[in-house]
Formats: structure tokens, C-alpha cells, sequence
């Protein structure tokens, strides 16, 4: 009898569970049996495996095969498993030593002919692999640019079986030969899978577009006049605040949007491991670039389901709009024509940071802290105004067209701002230019690093993610700073939760002024900036140091 295990990594959403392939060989009829609660997907390995180790040169035992999948209580999905079957078959046919297979952790997808291919969620398996105290993992060459990512793990990149069982016996590695120059590498093709994660009608642009985003067209400069929304854009950023743009359309709401990715600053590698994990897992991560070191940028169309937003579909669930967002942007354009239903499911992860959904395979936790920037017309025509008297749309229509975007989702939204209609004259460059996105980028980061070193010590890494307790007792304001705010509470203005974000906002107001403390001209401008209601203070940002 013959028996010999090795080890894979099952996901469920972006965390993973090592797995135990083992098997066994027993005398009797010709048979291949997988156990351990495979899917469809991984059943159909028995065949795959068998004709990639035929094709690579190796006897196929004619004895009882049964191949267990260890714990059998966790669900198995996916083709990540062959390689691990294959060479535990190997292993148990004495083609290779079972010892030298124990303690590795094999991720991959095999081909008929032999070839070792990619699958998604490679970096997420190795970090589980690596939490679990395996060191040694073999992955796909193509991938293995991604495994290497997570530190302190030996990794094998192997193109084909062959390769794998010849390092693995201790013998001459066969050269595999490269696909003809000009043409895409077909194993490529298992990293980017487009349609899987991200939903029908979704577009997630990789980080790698948005870095240097002044160079591909993208600067702030280009918005013309806007004064108000790029304060708005530029203290979104500083403190992560969500952002709300209400004008008329061809203002420039969606050119602040797209610029805004470029002027946050840099992933950390906690933050860029995390993001790259989601990307992974959804497929989604831009070829040659396995790590994403910029803020993702995610822009639904308003014809997404609830599902393709926050995540889910048939069987294992899959991230949504808000997971490929995470430490990034989430853009919602004409965020009234999105369902309620996908609007109101959005309240839970804005608090939250992460997202739980429960199915009948599983329940699956994925992150999901972003920046929202919602924007929208004031009515449906998009011309209501209180100095446009073009508008056809009736009070009734305008009503129900407003009323889309619900007071509790309104609520968590820190920032406010109406963009007004761009002037001939401000379209013909007689004003001032704006600055430039390094310029803004470079007030952001200095301004992020005055609260992070606030901040040092405590689980908070922004001004939008701390408590409203800790702001009135902790970190208390200049004294009378809060008068206005809290008459503004007293009359109904405010709710307590808004209370709390206009102080955020003010702390992040002061960051970006230098203030050691928020003063009554940074509360003010913060209560202009959450209710739209003029304060008497100027929106430049340079007229309050």
C-alpha cells in the first residue's frame, strides 16, 4: 500500500484554510476517488490530473486511488488543487520520495499536456500558507512574482509537472519552451478572469493607471474654476472623508472624482497586501504589476445589483464594488438612478469597514474600507438651480428625484458641496489656475502625517475612523469652537452622528492648515462643508493659516 500527503490552501473570500491532500493506493480495480467535499470544478481534477501526469511522463498506477481533501467540513472550489493532487498520486506511486512532499503548500491549475497554470487568489493562499508556518509553497512561474510578495516563505515557480517532479527527484529540470515573441502568454490568462468578482457593468481601474496620474491627463489643475469642490476633494483625502457633489451636469463632478485617487498617498505594504489580496481573489490584478501600491479607483455603472456593490453571487461569494475599493475610491455617478435597495446596503460596510455576507456555502468576511464620493444632478433634467430658470421639471418630480438618496446613507456622508456651472470666463483661463495634483498631494500627505502622529498609539489611522468620545474628550477643539456646530444641533440642523463628523472634518481642516487644534473659522468652514449652508468663512483652504 502506497500513501503519501502534501498540502493546498482552500479560499473562502480572501482568507484561506490549509488543506491536507493525501493518497492512498490500495490492491484492486483500476479507480480514481476524490473526497473531502470537492465542487464541480474540482471534481473534474481527477481527469485533468491523470492526463497531465500521463503527458508528463510519468506511470499512472493501475491500482485503487482515493485522494482525501483534509478537514472534509470545509468547502472546496476551484482548480488550485491538481498540483497537489498530482504529485501526492506521484508520491504515493514512489515516482517521488513522500517525505520530500510533507511539508509543502502547492497552488495551481493543470493543464492536459502538463502546463502548471495561474489561478486567482494566489497571494491570499501563500499568506494563509505562511500564518499557517509552511515555508516552502510552489506556485505557476507567472504567478510567482505574487507568492514572493509574502515574506519569509520559499517559493518554487514551476512552468509544467515535469519540472516540478524533476526537482522534487532530485534530477535534471527539463527546459519548457516559450511561446513564440509578439504573442500573449496563454497561462496569463488565469490571472485576470473578467467578468469573475467584478459584476456585469463594472469597471475597476488598476492602481497602476491612476499613479502619476497628472501624466495620463488626470490633474486637478485641468478642473476649471470649482474652488469649493476642490476643497471639498482635498479634505476628503486628507481626513477620508465621503464626499458628496451635487451640480448640474458638465460641471466637472466626475473629473474631481477621477483625480482624486492620485492625490492619496501611497499603500503602506500592510494596506497594499490587503489590496492586492481582493484583487487577487476577484481576478482583477494588472498583469506584470503583482502588487498594488496606489489607491484603487472603482466606478460602477448605476445599473449594479446590490450583489455586484457589496459582493456575493452563487455559491462562494465574490467581492463587490466595495471590496475592489478598499484603501481606495468608490464612485457612484448618478448615484440617484442606483437602486435603494444597493444604496441602503452600503450603509453597514461605511461603518463597519468590511463587509459579512452569509450564503448557504459559507459565511465570507471581505474588507471594505473606502472613500465614497457620491454625485448627482438636483433634478432630472440636471438644470435646477436658484440662478437657472431653464429647468421643466416639476416640484413633485424634483422631490421624488432627491428623496432617492435616503437620510441615513446622506448621513454618513461628511462633505456636502454644490459644483456650480463653469462661466465662459473661467472656461477662457482669465482666473487663476488651480494647484496642481502633486502640489495637493503633497498638503495631503504632510497633513496625514500630523494626524498619524496624533493618532500614534491608539487603532486609528484617520480622523474619519475615530470615535466622536474620543474627539469631545480626548482631543478637545479651542475653546468656543464648537458654539455654532452645537446651535446647529440644538435647532435640528445637526444629528449627533453629524456632530460628531463636522468635528473630524475640523480636525482634518486643521491638519491641512497646520492648527494644533480646530479653531471656530475650522469648525465653521467644516459645518459649511457637511450642511452646504454658507458660514461666512472663505472656502480656500490658504485663507484660514
Amino acid at each position: 500500500m502506497g500513501f503519501a500527503r502534501t498540502c493546498s490552501v482552500a479560499l473562502v473570500g480572501v482568507e484561506g484554510v490549509v488543506v491536507e491532500v493525501q493518497a492512498d493506493l490500495e490492491p484492486g480495480v483500476a479507480a480514481f476517488t476524490l473526497v473531502g467535499l470537492p465542487d464541480k470544478s474540482l471534481t473534474e481534477s481527477r481527469d485533468r490530473v491523470r492526463a497531465a501526469v500521463v503527458n508528463s511522463g510519468a506511470e499512472w498506477p493501475q491500482k485503487k486511488l482515493t485522494v482525501g481533501l483534509s478537514p472534509a467540513s470545509v468547502p472546496k472550489s476551484g482548480s488550485g488543487f491538481d498540483l497537489a493532487v498530482a504529485a501526492s498520486v506521484l508520491g504515493a506511486a514512489e515516482r517521488i520520495d513522500p517525505r520530500e512532499l510533507a511539508d509543502i503548500v502547492m497552488i495551481g491549475e493543470l493543464g492536459l499536456d502538463g502546463r502548471v497554470r495561474p489561478v486567482r487568489g494566489i497571494l491570499p493562499a501563500v499568506l494563509a500558507a505562511a500564518e499557517a508556518g509552511y515555508e516552502q509553497v510552489v506556485v505557476p512561474e507567472c504567478a510567482a512574482a505574487e507568492a514572493s510578495l509574502v515574506p519569509g516563505v520559499s517559493v518554487l515557480g514551476v512552468r509544467s509537472l515535469r519540472q516540478l517532479i524533476a526537482v522534487l527527484a532530485d534530477e535534471p529540470v527539463p527546459e519548457e519552451e516559450q511561446d513564440p515573441q509578439g504573442r500573449p502568454d496563454p497561462l496569463l490568462a488565469g490571472l485576470r478572469m473578467p467578468g469573475t468578482g467584478a459584476a456585469t457593468g463594472m469597471r475597476s481601474i488598476g492602481a497602476a493607471q491612476h499613479d502619476h496620474g497628472h501624466e495620463h491627463g488626470h490633474d486637478l489643475a485641468d478642473v476649471v474654476g470649482q474652488e469649493s469642490a476642490r476643497t471639498a476633494v482635498e479634505v476628503a483625502a486628507a481626513g477620508r472623508h465621503h464626499l458628496f457633489l451635487e451640480g448640474p451636469p458638465g460641471a466637472g463632478k466626475t473629473m474631481l472624482a477621477e483625480r482624486l485617487p492620485a492625490v492619496l498617498p501611497r499603500l503602506c505594504r500592510a494596506e497594499s497586501l490587503e489590496v492586492t489580496a481582493v484583487h487577487s481573489v476577484a481576478g482583477l490584478l494588472p498583469p506584470g504589476k503583482p502588487m498594488i501600491d496606489t489607491a484603487p479607483y472603482c466606478a460602477p455603472h448605476h445599473s449594479a445589483t446590490m450583489q455586484s456593490l457589496v459582493g456575493g453571487g452563487p455559491g462562494i461569494a465574490r467581492p463587490g464594488a466595495v471590496s475592489l475599493a478598499h484603501r481606495g475610491v468608490l464612485f457612484l455617478d448618478e448615484t440617484p438612478e442606483f437602486s435603494s435597495h444597493a444604496l441602503d446596503a452600503l450603509r453597514q460596510p461605511l461603518e463597519a469597514g468590511h463587509v459579512v455576507i452569509a450564503r448557504s456555502a459559507g459565511v465570507v468576511r471581505f474588507p471594505a474600507r473606502f472613500l465614497m464620493v457620491l454625485a448627482a444632478n438636483p433634478c432630472p433634467c440636471g438644470r435646477f438651480s436658484q440662478t437657472d430658470e431653464t429647468c421643466e421639471c416639476s416640484p413633485s418630480a424634483i422631490r421624488r428625484y432627491q428623496a432617492r438618496l435616503s437620510g441615513p446613507l446622506l448621513d454618513r456622508v461628511d462633505l456636502r458641496v454644490e459644483v456650480d456651472r463653469v462661466t465662459r470666463s473661467q472656461l477662457a483661463g482669465d482666473g487663476p489656475r488651480g494647484d496642481c495634483t502633486a502640489t495637493v498631494a503633497d498638503r495631503v500627505r504632510a497633513a496625514r502625517e500630523r494626524s498619524a502622529a496624533r493618532l500614534a498609539g491608539t487603532p486609528w489611522r484617520s480622523n474619519s475612523e475615530v470615535p466622536g468620545r474620543e474627539l469631545r474628550s480626548r482631543w478637545r477643539a479651542a475653546p468656543g469652537a464648537l458654539e455654532e456646530a452645537e446651535r446647529s444641533l440644538e435647532r435640528g440642523v445637526l444629528t449627533a452622528r453629524g456632530l460628531d463628523r463636522v468635528l473630524r472634518v475640523a480636525w482634518t481642516v486643521a491638519d491641512l492648515v497646520g492648527h494644533d487644534r480646530p479653531d471656530a473659522r475650522d469648525v465653521a468652514l467644516a459645518l459649511q462643508l457637511r450642511t452646504g449652508v454658507p458660514r461666512g468663512v472663505p472656502m480656500a483652504l490658504g485663507a484660514l493659516t
